[in-house]
């Protein structure tokens, strides 16, 4: 194998591990949170609602953090107004509260925060 082969296959397999170690938001699904507790996995829950301020500046916030290394897991969205079920479940009272989990432990819980690190660092927590 030529050297520069060896390289360019290095590459490529270190972006593929990078992109597998991603901040991941998908709607919310009780199947996806069932399957996160089953396998101890984290998971964060974000209550957020299309009128509220605050969710529109941590959507923002998370997809930023989207690249962030070593924050592999997935970020659930559940909608505050027609999700009803989920926030009394979860006690939820207000939009922009996240809800970071691993298995069926809470590992913590913000509410109406939007600075990045604050945000990155509460989802650090369930790993």
């Amino acid at each position: 194998m030529k050297p520069w082969t060896s390289l360019a296959t290095a590459c490529v397999l270190s972006f593929a591990a990078a992109a597998s170690m991603a901040l991941e938001i998908v709607p919310y699904s009780d199947e996806a949170r069932e399957h996160a507790r089953q396998a101890n996995a984290p998971v964060a829950l974000h209550f957020h609602s299309r009128w509220c301020a605050t969710c529109r500046q941590q959507r923002k916030v998370f997809e930023q953090l989207r690249d962030e290394p070593g924050l592999d897991l997935k970020l659930l969205v559940v909608d505050f107004d027609d999700d009803g079920e989920t926030v009394r479940a979860f006690r939820v009272g207000m939009p922009g509260v996240l809800i970071v989990m691993r298995g069926d432990g809470e590992r913590a819980r913000l509410a109406g925060v939007v600075a990045r690190d604050e945000l990155a660092a509460a989802l650090r927590k369930a790993l």
